[in-house]
């Protein structure tokens, strides 16, 4: 009899503990599929620079977020103690914003920029990872929008406008789940005379914007630290 009861109190607690693993298996889908690539610069640099340099004045003025432009989080995942082989990735095309760039003896200037998301709208390759960051985490229900404001200019040299890739860092207020710090963003980007392409992206732990860490019970969660990505397409009003 009291083996009887030592294997069914095995079997209940064992099924327990097998549920709670299923749930968080099936809520992350941690083991299963793989992320997507970091994001880049669409197109490589042309081979002859010459034949897309703008004349001196093209490049001035306001740059708008165009469609294709795209934002979103990168964060790897814990089952458990065990880390996830790759990263969960969620992303959203509702970006706006805009840039100025003004002409300067030695190229270029943006001297303004401005971008928002709306995060309540980032979505990955699971509904339920989507809907848990509405609550925990970013807390997009409270909190439905990421703000970008450049507070230092950036100097870019005379052939920036050449189309070729371009390596620069913009300083300025980022704003995330109502926090806002300081930040230096490394960013790749081109400047043709119909476009600018820009892509950055900048990782931080999630208490720099009092956020905690998503989790399910302590058992499934993530990493302490996130990555913001982001690939913007700006075409030039009045262009």
């Amino acid at each position: 009899m009291n083996n009887r009861r030592t294997l069914i109190a095995a079997i209940v607690g064992g099924a327990l503990i097998l549920g709670a693993a299923g749930v968080g298996i099936i809520y992350f889908v941690v083991f299963a599929g793989s992320s997507p690539q970091k994001l880049a610069l669409s197109s490589p640099a042309p081979s002859n620079s010459a034949s897309t340099s703008p004349d001196s004045s093209t490049g001035a003025g306001t740059w708008t977020v165009g469609s294709g432009s795209q934002a979103g989080y990168r964060v790897r995942e814990r089952l458990a103690a065990l880390s996830a082989p790759s990263d969960a990735v969620g992303r959203t095309t509702a970006v706006t914003g805009a840039l100025t760039l003004t002409q300067a003896a030695s190229g270029y200037s943006v001297t303004a920029a401005d971008f928002s998301v709306d995060v309540s709208k980032l979505t990955s390759d699971q509904s339920r990872r989507d809907q848990r960051i509405h609550s925990q985490g970013l807390e997009s229900d409270r909190y439905p929008t990421a703000t970008f404001k450049l507070t230092s200019p950036i100097a870019l040299t005379a052939d920036a406008a050449s189309g070729q890739t371009i390596h620069i860092s913009a300083t300025g207020d980022l704003t995330i789940h109502g926090v806002t710090k300081s930040v230096t963003i490394p960013i790749d980007a081109q400047l043709t005379g119909s476009k600018i392409e820009l892509v950055g992206s900048i990782t931080f732990p999630f208490s720099q914007f009092g956020m905690t860490p998503p989790s399910i019970g302590g058992f499934v969660s993530v990493e302490n630290n996130a990555t913001m990505e982001f690939e913007l397409l700006l075409t030039r009003q009045g262009a």
